[in-house]
């Protein structure tokens, strides 16, 4: 029975260990990683903002990250509207 392949680019025993080490890895473990992940996906989206606005404040970057995270709708109503230059009311 052949394995279905995720990666590609990953050599077939090194991916069958990887799945394994997953697999077996504690739930708290898991959480973790999955943490972790969340962290770096927020400062990706959070470079990019900063590469894209060279010139916005701080607050105005998590403003639009939380657009980005939240949606439109739910970061309005959590941190306030921003403004017609951006910068959150």
């Amino acid at each position: 029975m052949a394995m279905y392949r995720l990666f590609p680019d990953t050599h077939p025993r090194m991916e069958a260990l990887q799945i394994e080490l997953l697999r077996n890895a504690p739930a708290w473990r898991k959480l973790e990683m999955v943490g972790e992940m969340n962290a770096t996906v927020r400062l990706l989206a959070l470079s990019r903002l900063k590469s894209r606005f060279p010139n916005d404040s701080p607050e105005k970057l998590h403003r639009q990250l939380a657009d980005l995270l939240l949606g439109e709708e739910l970061a309005s109503k959590v941190y306030g509207s921003l403004d017609n230059d951006g910068d959150a009311a």
